[in-house]
């Protein structure tokens, strides 16, 4: 390999590049400075006042302008108000006799005037042949607050809740029948600005989807605004004993929440808690 020294790449065509000029150095400045009036230029204060005058003109035009419509306004004749559409009030034009009241609401009409009677004779009955079982319900059809309570998984917690949330009373009744089993409780809640059997019932659906309860949606109950019946996906099983099947309902109508139970050792359809909660809901 040859080692001599390579010659210099020939450099492009053009100006050669010019060496950098010396600067001047930096001169102190000499005599007196000027006056401060000599930095302001003169077309600059010139211009500074007929800025004023033009803003000071503005401000006169539009104070003018607005003395101008208000004294126009006010040589106007007053525009009269148009009339009310009706032509008068629907009150009558004296009270009506003694004993010619309008009658109340008959309990057809005032779904209030049942859910304030007795809660058990809004309760499902009994089918024939049944077996009455509504004592493990409450005495005598009523429940308490802490006898419900026990029919949830954290009692402590449901008790405080429901306290909270204002609960009334409690009607149940309950039935068997061959292989199978229900039970029907009415909780009703006080009135009040808070609407504690929609929140109740709300709360009971919120866990039937998970694998441990239902297991599915359920399925929307007619004439309810957020009501659902359930027919759990799996039954519970148990050594040594038949499978137990689940079926549910839940759904609310003013101060009352519903909860409608089924068990049977065999399959319960959807057909069959539909009807129960169906039935239930007219009573109400």
């Amino acid at each position: 390999m040859d080692t001599a020294e390579r010659p210099p790449e020939p450099q492009p065509q053009g100006e050669p590049p010019q060496p950098p000029q010396p600067q001047p150095p930096l001169q102190p400045p000499t005599g007196p400075p000027p006056p401060a009036s000599a930095s302001v230029p003169a077309a600059r204060r010139r211009w500074g006042r007929t800025a004023a005058l033009i803003v000071s003109a503005a401000v006169i035009g539009l104070v003018g302008g607005t003395a101008t419509g208000y004294k126009i306004q006010a040589d106007r004749p007053p525009t009269p108000l148009p009339a009310l559409s009706q032509p008068g009030l629907a009150y009558p034009a004296k009270p009506l006799p003694k004993g010619q009241e309008p009658a109340p609401l008959s309990a057809a009409d005032d779904r209030r005037v049942k859910t304030d009677g007795d809660l058990r004779k809004l309760l499902l009955p009994r089918p024939k042949g049944a077996k009455d079982i509504s004592d493990v319900v409450g005495d005598d059809g009523w429940a308490d607050l802490p006898t419900y309570a026990l029919w949830f998984e954290d009692e402590d917690w449901m008790f405080e809740s429901l306290a909270k949330d204002g609960l009334r009373r409690v009607a149940g009744t309950g039935w068997s029948k061959g292989h199978r089993t229900a039970y029907v409780r009415l909780v009703q809640f006080r009135s009040g600005s808070y609407l504690g059997a929609s929140e109740h019932a709300s709360s009971q659906r919120s866990y039937m989807l998970d694998d441990d309860h239902a297991g599915n949606v359920g399925s929307v109950l007619k004439g309810t605004g957020e009501g659902r019946y359930y027919v759990f996906d799996e039954p519970e099983r148990e050594a040594g004993y038949l499978p137990l099947y689940k079926a549910r309902a839940i759904f609310h109508r003013g101060d009352v929440m519903v909860d409608i139970w089924v068990y049977d050792s065999k399959r319960i359809t959807k057909n069959d808690i539909r009807t129960l909660a169906e039935r239930q809901l007219e009573r109400l």
